[in-house]
């Protein structure tokens, strides 16, 4: 359950309507990167969070607080979008809304569409998509995205900052980029507490006894005369396990040839015949085929080949 008060988190309030930077500060709304996206990427975190306790709460703090965000962004947006477009536009277009906005540089959307307010969009009127969000379930994996959207998220507010000289605008991202600059830290410090409760060694490697030892240990160059091998990245030990970092050329690690089966001939796929001829695929074969698959799985649990 969450609850709602009437007042910001911070202040947006804007020292005059600038329908043009509007447009620009639509990205920091619905982009990739943007509050939408960090909002719904902590709060899935959260509820999905099977770790009742300081790890669930720690995310869906942060979570709740980027509502309040993504709210002062909206504010702030309206009342920078307030009387656009401008009555200072040429006799011509101020007869006309639409094309106002357009030769004023605003969002035309933003007079259209939603009537003088921010969209769930990036600048480009793209609209948000959950697609942009990472809820994994492992936490490790999931803080890590987080450094990195928070960092994504400053650094596209740093450079919206540079677009303004409104002293109310301003202050709220002066408020806003302190706060990125903290969640990354929150982030990276939540990985550190991982790592000391002994849910992770800092390194994503579930069924690390499955993987083969030397290609988890190989830096491969695929350029002659490359100079990666200077890094530390390319020497030295692993970050785990303690294993020497070997640099060697990419080189192919077996005869498999890339070739792919030859096509059904029902799918009419353009093809010479040099395979032979394609496998028929329909839903009886399909059904057999998986059949055969189950079959050779319980197969190999019964007697071990």
């Amino acid at each position: 359950m969450y609850r709602h008060t009437s007042e910001l988190q911070f202040s947006a309030k804007p020292e005059r309507p600038d329908a043009l930077f509007a447009a620009k500060l639509q990205e920091l709304v619905g982009g990739q990167f943007g509050e939408m996206t960090v909002m719904m990427q902590y709060l899935w975190q959260g509820w999905n969070c099977r770790i009742p306790g300081k790890y669930k709460d720690m995310i869906l703090d942060i979570g709740t607080e980027e509502i309040g965000h993504v709210e002062m962004l909206v504010t702030m947006m309206a009342r920078l979008l307030e009387g656009a477009p401008s009555e200072t536009q040429a006799e011509a277009a101020a007869a006309n809304p639409a094309l106002a906005a357009v030769l004023g540089g605003q969002n035309v959307q933003h007079a259209i569409v939603t009537g003088g307010a921010a969209m769930p969009t990036n600048s480009q009127g793209v609209p948000w998509n959950g697609g942009y969000i990472v809820a994994s379930g492992n936490l490790l994996a999931d803080f890590r995205s987080n450094v990195s959207a928070e960092a994504q998220s400053r650094l596209q507010t740093a450079r919206v900052y540079q677009m303004t000289d409104d002293p109310g605008v301003k202050d709220m991202l002066q408020f806003n980029l302190a706060r990125d600059t903290f969640h990354q830290q929150q982030w990276l410090l939540g990985i550190e507490q991982l790592i000391e409760d002994g849910f992770t060694d800092g390194i994503e490697d579930s069924l690390a006894a499955e993987e083969k030892d030397e290609p988890g240990r190989t830096f491969y160059s695929f350029h002659e005369g490359s100079t990666a091998a200077e890094g530390r990245w390319a020497q030295g030990t692993t970050l785990i396990g303690d294993k020497e970092i070997q640099f060697s050329p990419g080189v192919a690690l077996t005869d498999d040839v890339q070739q792919v089966p030859a096509p059904d001939p029902l799918l009419f796929a353009t093809y010479d015949g040099s395979m032979g001829p394609g496998k028929p695929g329909n839903a009886a074969g399909a059904y057999g085929q998986g059949a055969e698959n189950l079959l050779h799985k319980a197969k190999e649990k019964l007697t071990g080949e």
